[in-house]
């Protein structure tokens, strides 16, 4: 009787967690964008000498594949398809939001359109036009996730003894990110960089079975299964693509540390983590 009283109580009070705010479950709060493994490296960037004017019109998913399902085709899209909006995030975080200044395109209709019905209403009411000049940018950003390999790697492992026991099974998936910096004055490619992310999932289970009477089987099962978000996998991908863009541009001279005496250390550091070979220096 009490472990009933104990299990009522329990079920009410999680029920009533949930109604104080609205829910039914009483699930986490709302939280941040979970860092990457690559977000401190791209957050506390060497300061740049002058900040780089850029813009990013798009970012898109240019894989063409869905969700990888082994069970019924899937419609769902395998990776997000807000790239721009997490690279612009990226960008306006890199070095601690001192090494790019983005301006607005891909929402370029409804910046114009605001500006216009402003100037409207300053005229219509004898007053003189006092918005500056929508900046200008020198270099536009382009590329997008170009690649997406599902089951890159999968395998697994188990074993059962009188009845008990359990397995584990893994699978890999690698997506391909690709980012480049174009000139807006000569259209010239001046950099490039393609990034790639595995992206882990991995299911976990166990079960026994006993023979309770002689014509009565019992039969438990457990598992669990965690998949590594897409979206920060992505992200992941992303803040590379732009570290390794500043990298390549303080390389060619397109521009510098606010430091220029780090400049060898910060490519060579740059080098010896992720390039087998060091680059050329122009």
């Amino acid at each position: 009787m009490r472990v009933k009283f104990v299990a009522v109580s329990v079920a009410s009070a999680l029920l009533l967690a949930g109604c104080q705010t609205g829910q039914k479950l009483d699930t986490p709060a709302a939280a941040l964008t979970s860092a990457t493994k690559t977000t401190a490296k791209a957050v506390t960037l060497p300061a740049p000498e002058q900040p780089v004017d850029v813009a990013v019109y798009d970012f898109p998913d240019l894989t063409g594949q869905a969700k990888p399902n082994d069970s019924f085709a899937e419609y769902s899209r395998a990776v997000t398809q807000g790239g721009a909006s997490i690279l612009i995030d990226v960008l306006k975080k890199t070095g601690s939001g001192a090494w790019f200044r983005v301006v607005e395109r891909s929402g370029l209709k409804d910046l114009v359109q605001e500006r216009t019905l402003i100037e409207n209403t300053q005229k219509s009411y004898g007053q003189k036009t006092t918005l500056p000049p929508v900046r200008f940018a020198g270099l536009i950003l382009e590329g997008g996730i170009v690649g997406y390999d599902s089951n890159e790697l999968t395998g697994g492992a188990g074993a059962r003894y009188l009845g008990i026991g359990g397995d584990v099974q893994y699978r890999s998936d690698v997506v391909t990110v690709g980012l480049r910096a174009v000139s807006v004055q000569t259209g010239e490619i001046l950099a490039s960089t393609t990034t790639t992310k595995q992206i882990y999932s991995v299911a976990v289970r166990g079960s026994a079975y006993k023979f309770a009477t002689a014509n009565e089987l019992l039969e438990i099962d457990l598992g669990q299964a965690r998949n590594d978000p897409g979206a920060l996998a992505v992200r992941e991908g992303i803040e590379l693509a732009v570290v390794s863009l500043a990298v390549d541009g303080v390389r060619k001279g397109l521009w510098h540390l606010k430091d220029r005496a780090q400049e060898a250390e910060f490519i060579s550091s740059f080098e010896k983590k992720y390039a087998a070979a060091p680059l050329p220096r122009s």
